[in-house]
């Protein structure tokens, strides 16, 4: 059995002892019992362990701790119930514990034999049971995220939207109307979240002025100060998709949900309003509302699937009927008219395009765009070397090939390159889009940052004819896995006098993923590497979205 250290028992036989009878126990908990408002210390989940000061009926201290931890954590919480109440009580020693657990009984005796404090056993605790009591009513009483009736259908339709994946095809700025006239909304104003690779959801505006106000708020604040306020402001239902709690805890490095299967994704609701703020419940009115714009929004993109893509945002227009249990019980067909809004589009890229405009002009500098739309979510990347008979064959044998102005010398063990492999439908889309902007330039890697995690990055950009740069991955700079990647690819264009390649490659899901074959391969682009100091770009650092 652990003692306690000589200072330690010291410290606590100088505490003042009073005349009072503590309680003590430990008691599995539901998840869904909340101790934030006893100001419990731990976030863990398992058994709860409380000690009260039953002659005053005050908890002194609170702990949660997984189920399978040892008896010690009893003691933990106890000494700090002496040394560091949570409530308004004196720091001291009881005269005298109580508990209701002959093992807690005989392990505490063992533990404080020196600090004269008697320990007894007694069949019953009334004021724990009355304070467990009490919090698993608050439990039971607090209303889900969903109304049960709405809970797995709503649920359902998010899980749709997710695989519908729409912030593939949409800017955020690019509104879809959805015109439902249901329980006082007309028309809610769709706006997706996703296009920065951070954050995915739909937002639905109840207003199209709130929207507006809200994305104007946001441009104009340049030093994002009060970014809060203005995201209290806003009026809008929304659904937004994150990692599983359980799992992301456990993982230290930022990691793109997209690439994670269904099951590891989890959906949230809620409510934003000016004058309410977040509120991470629907209720049933509400719940019926997203259930419906939902639906209407996956048919819409179901059926406009090939006409709305990056930068066509034509006029589309589509009339559904959805079917509905009212919150009532009544069944109902809702009549919903779903169209894009290209003019509104419009107006809300202006708003940054103005803004932009106006720094540039400020400054007097002209900074190129970097773009994220290029290269094709979830594609496969990699930075290594082809062997120059490799190269030679790709040359003459892929759908593409962009070859450099000059003989690249071979020197030693083959061309660098770095790989994007995907599908073939994007693959052919990627190799169209380069062949729009004139070719590729070159290929550099720029440092970045994300301020809001501490994590600097190597950012892998593509530089096109036409000027405009586009980031192709985000490598973790301290990943020893990267840096040597990086630094036999420096080796590798110093040998060949600057000289790389770019290979697009498909198979993305099929057994060669990864490692592409020749077969795999669409096209080989010889271009530069360029160096950071040309793009002159400096460190990059990553703005958070603002929801």
């Amino acid at each position: 059995m652990a003692r306690l250290n000589h200072s330690t028992l010291r410290r606590l036989q100088n505490l003042p002892q009073i005349p009072s009878v503590w309680e003590g126990d430990r008691r599995p908990m539901t998840p869904d019992t909340n101790l934030t408002s006893l100001d419990a210390d731990s976030e863990a989940t398992g058994e709860c362990i409380i000690w009260v000061d039953g002659s005053q009926g005050m908890v002194r201290a609170m702990d949660m701790v997984p189920s399978d931890m040892g008896p010690e954590a009893i003691v933990r919480t106890l000494l700090r119930a002496m040394e560091h109440p949570q409530s308004p009580a004196p720091v001291a020693r009881p005269q005298k514990i109580v508990v209701k657990d002959r093992e807690i009984q005989f392990f505490l005796r063992g533990v404080l034999q020196d600090l004269e404090i008697v320990i007894e056993y007694v069949p019953d605790l009334p004021l724990i049971d009355e304070i467990f009591r009490g919090l698993q009513e608050v439990a039971e009483s607090r209303p889900p995220q969903l109304p049960l009736q709405y809970a797995e259908i709503v649920t359902e339709k998010a899980y749709q939207i997710w695989q519908d994946a729409p912030w593939e095809r949409l800017g955020e700025h690019q509104i879809i109307s959805i015109e439902l006239n249901l329980f006082g909304i007309d028309t809610l104003y769709i706006s997706t979240l996703g296009k920065l690779g951070m954050d995915y959801g739909v937002l639905m505006y109840r207003s199209l002025d709130s929207l507006k106000r809200f994305r104007e708020r946001v441009v104009r604040n340049k030093s994002y100060d009060n970014l809060e306020e203005a995201f209290l402001t806003q009026d809008c239902l929304f659904v937004t998709f994150d990692r599983e709690d359980d799992l992301e805890e456990d993982d230290e490095n930022f990691v793109n949900i997209t690439t994670l299967p269904l099951s590891e994704i989890e959906p949230n609701f809620g409510n934003l309003h000016p004058l309410e703020g977040l509120r991470s419940i629907l209720y049933d009115e509400e719940a019926a509302v997203v259930l419906v714009a939902l639906e209407a929004l996956h048919r819409f993109l179901r059926d406009h699937r090939q006409k709305l893509v990056r930068y066509q945002f034509p006029n589309l227009s589509r009339r559904y009927r959805i079917p509905i249990n009212l919150p009532d019980g009544e069944k109902k067909q809702v009549s919903v008219k779903v169209e894009t809004l290209p003019d509104i589009a419009d107006e809300l890229a202006a708003m940054t395009s103005d803004e932009e405009s106006e720094t540039d002009e400020e400054f007097e500098i002209e900074v190129p765009r970097l773009r994220d739309d290029l290269v094709p979510p979830k594609s496969f990347l990699s930075l290594g070397v082809v062997p120059w008979e490799t190269a030679k064959y790709l040359r003459n044998n892929t759908q593409f090939h962009q070859a450099a102005e000059t003989e690249i010398p071979e020197v030693g063990d083959g061309l660098p390159v770095v790989v994007i492999q995907t599908s073939k439908p994007k693959a052919e889309l990627l190799i169209h889009s380069l062949q729009e902007a004139g070719g590729l330039e070159g290929i550099c890697f720029n440092p970045g940052e994300d301020p809001t995690v501490g994590q600097t990055y190597d950012l892998g950009i593509l530089k096109t004819e036409d000027g405009d740069l586009h980031l192709f991955g985000e490598f973790i700079e301290d990943d020893p896995v990267h840096q040597e990647a990086r630094k036999k690819w420096e080796q590798r264009c110093k040998k060949t006098k600057g000289w790389c390649g770019l290979i697009i490659a498909m198979g993305l899901t099929g057994a060669s993923r990864g490692q592409p074959q020749f077969k795999d391969m669409m096209a080989l682009l010889e271009v530069r590497s360029i160096p950071p100091q040309e793009l002159g770009l400096g460190p990059l650092q990553l703005i958070p979205a603002p929801f």
